[in-house]
C-alpha cells in the first residue's frame, strides 16, 4: 500500500486509482482500499479528475522533522552564517539508510542557479555530499552495500570489485572530506565533509557547492579546511544539545537489511 507514495515526485504530483494498482500490482478494488485508508491517514487528499495528491499529515510530518532533527537544529543557522562570511553556496545533507537528501540550504553565490532544494534525494553513487557518508559506513555495512550494488557501484567509477571499493572507501574516510567533479550537476565542484553523532555513527554531511573555475583560482585547501571546521562545529553543537536535553540521544540511521539503491 505504502508503495502508492513513491509514485510522487518532483513531476508527478497526483496519481489515479490505474496508476495506484499498477505500482502496487494490486486489483482496482483493492487499490481502491489503499487510497482510501491513506487518504484517511492525512497521507493522500483527493483532488480533481478522482486522482489524489499529498495530504495534510505528510506536511505536518515535515515540520515537525525539520523542528526536531537534530542536525537540521544544529546546523540551520550556522550553514547560513558561513555562506555569508565566506560567500559560497553550502548544502546540509541528512542520511535515511535508504537515500542522501537535501535537508537545507544556504545559497548566496547568485552565478550559480538555486539547483537544490530541502527534500530532493541524491545518488547515494555520486557527488561528494552522499560519498562522504558513504564512506563513513562501517565495513560490514560497506559489504552489504556492495554485495547488492555491485554493478551500480562499478559504473560509478566507485570500484570494481569488494576490495577496490572498500580501499576507496577508507581512502575518503580517513581523509575525512571528499571533492567530486561534474558528478551530478556540470560546472560544479562539491566539497564535502561527514557530520557524526559522539559515537562516530555518521547522520550525514555538509558541503560546498562551487564553481569549477571558482574552486580553480583557489587553494583546495581553503575549502577543505573551511568545510571541516564546519562539519565539527555542527558536531558540537548535536553533543552539546543531547547533553543539555539530558537525553543523549541521537538517532543514526542505518542502511537497510537489503540496501538496493536507485542510480
Amino acid at each position: 500500500m505504502l508503495a502508492i507514495l513513491d509514485e510522487f515526485d518532483e513531476n508527478t504530483l497526483t496519481i489515479d486509482i490505474s496508476r495506484a494498482a499498477e505500482r502496487c500490482g494490486s486489483s482496482r478494488a483493492s487499490t481502491y482500499r489503499y487510497l482510501q485508508a491513506l487518504t484517511r491517514a492525512g497521507l493522500l487528499t483527493p483532488a480533481s479528475g478522482g486522482t489524489y495528491t499529498v495530504g495534510s499529515r505528510v506536511i505536518e510530518l515535515e515540520m515537525l522533522k525539520r523542528e526536531n532533527d537534530p542536525l537540521l537544529r544544529a546546523g540551520r543557522h550556522l550553514i547560513r552564517f558561513s555562506s555569508e562570511e565566506l560567500q559560497l553556496n553550502l548544502m546540509l545533507c541528512s542520511y535515511y539508510g535508504d537515500k542522501v537528501l537535501c535537508a537545507d540550504l544556504a545559497w548566496t553565490d547568485h552565478t550559480i542557479p538555486e539547483i537544490y532544494k530541502p527534500g530532493r534525494p541524491m545518488p547515494i553513487f555520486k557527488g561528494a555530499m552522499a560519498k562522504v557518508i558513504l564512506a563513513s559506513l562501517s565495513v560490514s555495512q560497506l559489504k552489504s552495500i556492495y554485495a547488492h550494488n555491485a554493478s551500480l557501484i562499478e559504473e560509478s567509477a566507485l570500484g570494481v570489485d569488494l576490495a577496490d571499493f572498500l580501499s576507496r572507501m577508507a581512502i575518503i574516510r580517513d581523509a575525512q572530506y571528499c571533492i567530486t567533479h561534474a558528478e551530478v550537476f556540470s560546472g560544479l565542484v562539491g566539497i564535502a565533509a561527514p557530520v557524526s553523532d559522539a559515537e562516530g555513527r555518521v547522520l550525514g554531511s555538509v558541503v560546498f557547492v562551487v564553481s569549477a573555475r571558482r574552486f580553480e583560482a583557489n587553494d583546495p585547501n581553503y575549502f577543505i579546511d573551511n568545510i571541516r571546521n564546519i562539519a565539527s562545529e555542527i558536531e558540537r553543537r548535536i553533543s552539546g544539545s543531547a547533553k543539555q536535553s539530558g537525553s543523549g540521544i541521537v538517532v543514526a540511521a542505518r542502511p537497510g537489511r537489503s540496501p538496493k539503491y536507485k542510480a
